[in-house]
């Protein structure tokens, strides 16, 4: 598995929230390419792997949810360890992030987790995104940016900020 793999599987996830369970909106590699800015070759040689790892159904048509709920809580935070930066300016993740934000205190001074960015609005400690492009991906999908936040959360939160991401990952992504 590589980092990208992780952006991609979770923008299908996104996608797939749009839809009705019984009638997920059909995606393209092109459209992932496109949303996520990873490359078309790398979109594809990630779905070949997500199907390899058996967290994309065979045929690529759909997540098998079961599998990718059980790999980003037991196995995301070993695969890919935080890295911790200095002070910067970014988008808020982890326990600053929505849909974390405002569910744990922090002092004024304190500084929070973010990705580093130009576009951010805030100051905070730099914590590595999963993948180079997620900052960027995740502007253009809302959803897909709670999906950043909450896998962040698992990775580098304390013990409530990881339960309660997983928590709202279990109701998102185990139906």
């Amino acid at each position: 598995m590589k980092a990208q793999d992780i952006l991609v599987i979770l923008k299908i996830q996104s996608l797939c929230d749009q839809g009705d369970g019984d009638n997920p909106p059909s995606w393209s590699q092109r459209q992932l390419a496109e949303a996520t800015e990873v490359s078309l070759s790398q979109v594809n040689a990630a779905c070949r792997r997500l199907e390899q790892a058996g967290l994309l159904s065979p045929g690529r048509d759909r997540i098998v949810r079961s599998s990718l709920l059980e790999f980003l809580v037991h196995g995301l935070q070993y695969s890919f360890p935080v890295q911790m930066g200095g002070v910067t300016r970014g988008t808020p993740t982890g326990y600053a992030g929505e849909p974390l934000k405002g569910e744990f205190l922090a002092s004024e001074e304190e500084l929070v987790p973010v990705w580093p960015d130009a576009r951010g609005s805030v100051r905070g400690l730099s914590f590595k995104p999963i993948y180079r492009s997620a900052p960027a991906a995740a502007r253009k999908d809302q959803r897909l940016y709670e999906y950043l936040v909450l896998i962040d959360a698992i990775r580098g939160g304390r013990a409530r900020e990881r339960a309660r991401a997983i928590e709202i990952l279990t109701q998102r992504v185990g139906g």
